[in-house]
């Protein structure tokens, strides 16, 4: 229907805007127009959130994703003109070696490289295949003319330099979304097509709702403020591990029952559980072992609320992510049942 094919819109436009944590400023202005041309009146949090007020009274519930990304920083600009990176957030370097990239400068300005292991040809490095991948081995080249650590400086690419990976999106069509990013622009596209849905069908919301799309979950404090104090349940919507030892695939709802940050809240998590199991909603529950959400940092900064987590199923976090857009309806359908139901 219509509203799935806003959200695959809306992932399109938000995967095509580069927000790795720290910067951010643009996919949250976006972010605040199209929750004004729905008719919302979002406002931006001082670290560079969105908070909406969908409507509705009595007992309040938030519901909140993230939009910022894994990334790099430039950590050093070598004699050679090379770029040793910093990750940001849980970035692993073995998952970035031969990506395509764009460095932005802190006065504005952008170029493209590439990210490489030092001495990257096989026909010149016999030691190519014994080398471990870390930010100490691989580095980033600038696709400009540069030798020199001078003549990159005269860039004004500078140590504090942002480094943005390209996305590499591709929507199959057996409906598989496939992407670096879809943790967590998937379940922001998600709620942006859920504040549609609300507006459009005029939906009578029976608690009051907002939305808090955060912007610094993946260094660990995205939601540990910008709570609005009468929220009694948030609902973190973020991505659905799947993997070795787990229930859940990409065409289903993951409701992750315990992460690292310890477990969640009871009532909330079985009544997840029966709406799904009610209205035939695909849906898996699970245990995720190197996991912890926005609601665990909320939690540590003081927040007095239940929470839960759930999300689409999305294969090989951090790395290049496949989930399928029946995992994406199923989410958005158990956000929409809770919400009115819950």
């Amino acid at each position: 229907n219509r509203y799935m094919d806003y959200i695959l819109e809306q992932l399109n436009t938000l995967l095509a805007i580069d927000s790795p944590t720290g910067y951010t400023r643009q996919v949250s202005d976006y972010l605040a127009a199209e929750y004004t041309r729905l008719g919302y009146a979002p406002r931006l949090t001082r670290k560079g959130g969105v908070l909406v007020d969908l409507g509705g009274s009595g007992n309040a519930a938030l519901v909140m994703a993230h939009v910022d990304t894994l990334g790099a920083m430039v950590a050093e600009v070598k004699d050679n003109g090379r770029l040793r990176l910093t990750p940001l957030g849980g970035l692993n370097a073995n998952n970035v070696e031969t990506e395509n990239c764009t460095l932005r400068t802190l006065d504005g300005r952008s170029y493209e490289g590439t990210i490489q292991l030092m001495d990257a040809s096989l026909h010149v490095n016999g030691k190519y295949q014994e080398t471990g991948r870390s930010f100490e081995t691989i580095e980033l080249l600038l696709d400009e003319p540069v030798r020199s650590k001078e003549e990159v400086l005269a860039l004004g690419i500078s140590n504090g330099s942002y480094v943005c990976i390209s996305p590499r999106t591709r929507i199959t069509d057996s409906g598989y979304i496939k992407s670096r990013f879809l943790d967590d622009k998937l379940s922001t596209a998600i709620l942006l097509g859920y504040a549609r849905y609300v507006k459009e069908e005029q939906v009578v919301l029976t608690r009051k709702v907002y939305q808090h799309i955060t912007v610094f979950e993946e260094v660990g404090h995205g939601a540990c403020g910008s709570v609005p104090e009468e929220v009694e349940e948030v609902l973190s919507v973020d991505m659905g591990c799947v993997g070795s030892g787990l229930e859940c695939t990409e065409r289903q709802v993951s409701i992750c029952a315990k992460d690292n940050g310890g477990p969640y809240d009871y009532g909330m998590v079985t009544r997840l559980v029966e709406l799904a199991r009610a209205n035939a909603i695909p849906y898996a529950v699970d245990i995720y072992p190197h996991y912890s959400s926005d609601i665990t940092v909320a939690w540590h900064a003081g927040m007095d609320a239940r929470g839960a987590l759930i999300g689409p199923g999305v294969h090989a976090s951090h790395g290049m992510e496949r989930t399928h857009f029946e995992g994406m309806k199923a989410t958005i359908d158990l956000v929409a049942l809770y919400l009115e139901l819950g």
